[in-house]
């Protein structure tokens, strides 16, 4: 299973520390943040699984760049957990209603922080082994195998991403740069117009099968996924 990643936003270098030394021990790849534009930076180079962002930052606010975040389609799934020392009821519904996904006032305890980030790591997260359907389209991740009424549908590596993306995110269109980064990853640097290559290689693969037209293209906006065409 890939290491899941944790993007640790906090100025206060001891704490950052502990947590690093914590979440690795945790099986977690930790990515360290001092600052708000380091955050911004770490997330654009490599997205994280979650974010445990502290409030009190030298730049801007964590509940401000928690806003940010969740405004930004191409960010709002991110779980954040917001780790401050504002302990008051007021500061607790500012966080939940910026969009933090859950609230730990310091000094917190690192096994509690650690439960509360597989605990919203699983909150409407589709499991990697899940297998998904559209009508007869059966991808299953654990096979690596994409099937309609037991044939297999011969998909290329690439494509396979991409229908598992489009299936788990049904109902919603991603324009062709939110597609690179969550299909490619954000570290990735190729052009936009390579998108759409591999959906033209997608729906041939499907065309025989009559589900081509689950893939949508919404001009001027990008790409989505109907499962209520199949």
């Amino acid at each position: 299973m890939t290491e899941k990643r944790v993007l640790v936003v906090e100025d206060e270098e001891p704490i950052r520390d502990l947590l690093r030394f914590r979440l690795s021990r945790a099986g977690y790849a930790v990515v360290p943040a001092a600052t708000g534009a380091e955050a911004r930076a770490a997330i654009a180079d490599a997205r994280p699984d979650v974010i445990v962002m502290d409030w009190m930052l030298p730049d801007i606010s964590g509940l401000e760049l928690t806003r940010e975040l969740k405004r930004d389609p191409t960010t709002r799934e991110i779980p954040i957990i917001m780790v401050t020392a504002r302990a008051q009821e007021d500061d607790r519904v500012a966080g939940l209603e910026g969009g933090a996904d859950d609230y730990v006032v310091k000094p917190f305890s690192p096994r509690e922080l650690l439960a509360r980030i597989k605990a919203v790591m699983r909150r409407g997260a589709v499991e990697e082994d899940e297998v998904l359907t559209a009508g007869r389209l059966v991808l299953d991740p654990a096979s690596h195998r994409v099937m309609v009424d037991g044939e297999e549908v011969a998909l290329a590596p690439t494509e396979f991403r991409l229908l598992k993306f489009f299936m788990e995110h049904p109902d919603r269109v991603y324009s062709r740069a939110q597609v690179l980064d969550r299909v490619w990853g954000g570290n990735v640097y190729i052009e936009e117009r390579t998108v759409d290559v591999h959906i033209r290689r997608l729906r041939q693969a499907l065309t025989p099968f009559g589900y081509d037209r689950l893939i949508r293209t919404v001009r001027g906006a990008g790409y989505g996924f109907s499962p209520d065409r199949a």
